[in-house]
């Protein structure tokens, strides 16, 4: 559905400082517990406002997957001011995303998964690339009516969210950032 998608247009709001300050991305992916050795995939990694934190915490390449050629040239802008250079883009959408299987041991998922047009896809394209054991992070907006954000019509429900992780065999914990955005950690069993 391209009436869901965010326009690229506007990726100047998805870094600006009040948008920083309101989600504290440093704070957010600590839910992640990403480590040096961790190889992660931010999915819908737009112009890089989680992907560049990360970045920072692992020695590894981190795979910024978005459908957007634009966001990930923004993504590139933004990281080379900051010197960093383990971000590897990759335009792929969340149905069929462009990694091998079992290739990364964290996701991350953030204010996306409610453009996709087939949840349980993605969600099993998730499983597919996540090692064992391996934990998933995502964040979305809540079904709630908010100044900013997504129509309320095409956001997900939290529990609904969780329901969908619990029914494609991840353990879930559903927890809010704020009144507006929710946080699912969600974790890969061993198979």
């Amino acid at each position: 559905m391209e009436n869901k998608r965010f326009d690229p247009k506007n990726a100047d709001k998805l870094m600006s400082q009040e948008r920083k300050d309101q989600l504290q991305p440093d704070k957010v992916i600590e839910h992640l517990h990403v480590s040096t050795d961790d190889v992660v995939a931010d999915l819908g990694a737009g112009p890089g406002l989680f992907t560049i934190p990360i970045a920072k915490q692992t020695k590894h390449d981190v795979y910024a997957v978005d459908i957007e050629p634009e966001m990930l040239e923004r993504l590139q802008t933004h990281a080379e001011k900051e010197n960093i250079e383990n971000i590897e883009p990759i335009v792929s959408d969340l149905e069929d995303i462009k990694l091998p299987d079992d290739s990364v041991t964290r996701v991350f998922n953030s204010f996306v998964i409610h453009e996709v047009s087939d949840l349980n896809k993605s969600i099993q394209e998730i499983k597919r690339i996540l090692k064992p054991e391996g934990q998933l992070l995502l964040i979305d907006w809540e079904a709630v009516e908010s100044e900013s954000g997504p129509p309320l019509e095409i956001r997900i429900p939290s529990q609904k969210m969780a329901d969908v992780l619990k029914e494609n065999g991840f353990d879930t914990e559903l927890f809010h950032l704020n009144p507006n955005h929710y946080a699912i950690k969600a974790s890969k069993g061993e198979h």
